[in-house]
């Protein structure tokens, strides 16, 4: 939540054992699983697209660090890509 609240990137590796940085957008429970909605600015996918809104699991996520780049917050399409939430912890402004 730090990172949201402090609009700061992450940098994990994910559970396909692929680094990602990630500006954190939404962090909530789903359907009974704890997830985090970002949009990936940089590392590998296995979809091909280095950019782009995910959702990624957090158990699935490894090596998690908060970096002391900031991001700006909201970007102008992220009503877009906002989920309904089981219960929403945490959302960037």
């Amino acid at each position: 939540m730090l990172a949201i609240h402090n609009k700061r990137l992450i940098e994990f590796v994910y559970k396909n054992g692929r680094p990602r940085i990630i500006e954190p957008h939404d962090y909530g429970i789903r359907k009974g699983v704890e997830l985090l909605l970002a949009y990936q600015v940089s590392g590998d996918s296995t979809s091909g697209a280095p950019h782009g809104w995910r959702t990624f699991t957090v158990a699935d996520m490894d090596y998690l660090r908060v970096l002391d780049r900031q991001f700006l917050g909201t970007r102008a399409d992220a009503s877009q890509h906002h989920l309904t939430w089981d219960v929403l912890f945490a959302r960037v402004n």
